[in-house]
């Protein structure tokens, strides 16, 4: 008899695959341990991802699963598309494991690296998934950019600072709403970006999330026109339905007083980093 062949189980779902029926953790551990069975395979290992993206390699199972390489044999997952959904970082994934003369199966797809067809017919489904996987992203885009041109609401995951989100509408918060008031009225006074930030931090206000005032924070918001009741997506720059913190002739005036402390001039390429007055100018 030869050698017990070692198999790592890997099962992942992300946050989408929850929903779906037969996507479930232990659905795959159980086939994936009859099919082990059925080919008289030893398991050594399983690994377990639990609500990470098939897109982003940095799942912490996965990276364990290949930094302990040296006890296991064979990769066993249910699905190609369980290991990665990227055909670039599939591919990096293959290569690491024919370098450490390792085996990679798909259970229900019946492919196994083993042979040249396996692995010609593997690479040609992995780039399938990739498209599946970019198209699902083109959809969002479309729907993102349409939300910004006549839809309601924000746009994206983080509250901006000076805000809270109350039935899905952005409204004032209190304090953080004076606090951003505090930063125009000393950028139109002549302060630097790095001394705001740095006054704030004296004063012991946090940032959002609690996080320290930097330049780059302070600049983010005296250059983003949500402030002055305008939503900016990719480009898109339209009035909004949250309650301005700053008046459109405020946020115009300190866009002209950053952009006048700008040295190199070669510097200055879009609105995108340093907006210009015509942004939200008056009536638009």
């Amino acid at each position: 008899m030869g050698t017990p062949t070692r198999v790592a189980i890997y099962t992942r779902v992300s946050t989408e695959d929850q929903a779906k029926e037969g996507f479930s953790l232990d659905a795959q551990r159980d086939r994936l341990e009859a099919y082990c069975k059925a080919r008289d395979w030893t398991i050594a290992r399983c690994y377990v991802d639990d609500g990470h993206s098939g897109r982003d390699a940095r799942r912490p199972a996965y990276q364990r699963m290949m930094a302990e390489r040296e006890g296991w044999d064979t990769l066993l997952v249910i699905k190609m598309d369980r290991i990665h959904r990227n055909s670039r970082n599939f591919m990096e994934m293959m290569e690491l494991l024919q370098e450490w003369g390792k085996n990679f199966v798909s259970a229900t797809e019946s492919f196994d690296t083993s042979t040249a067809m396996g692995r010609f017919v593997m690479d040609i489904i992995q780039r399938i998934a990739q498209l599946e996987s970019e198209q699902i992203g083109e959809r969002v885009y479309m729907g993102m950019s349409q939300k910004a041109r006549t839809g309601p609401g924000t746009l994206g995951s983080a509250i901006p600072f000076g805000y809270e989100l109350r039935g899905g509408r952005l409204l004032p918060e209190p304090a953080e709403a004076k606090v951003v008031q505090e930063m125009f009225e000393q950028c139109l006074a002549g302060e630097p970006t790095e001394e705001i930030s740095s006054g704030l931090n004296r004063r012991g206000i946090p940032a959002k999330r609690g996080g320290r005032w930097t330049h780059a924070r302070v600049l983010y918001i005296l250059h983003n026109p949500l402030y002055a009741g305008f939503l900016r997506w990719d480009g898109i720059r339209r009035p909004a339905d949250h309650a301005a913190l700053v008046s459109r002739d405020v946020y115009n005036r300190a866009q002209a007083a950053l952009q006048s402390r700008v040295i190199v001039p070669h510097l200055v390429r879009t609105p995108d980093t340093l907006p210009t007055m015509e942004v939200v100018a008056a009536g638009g």
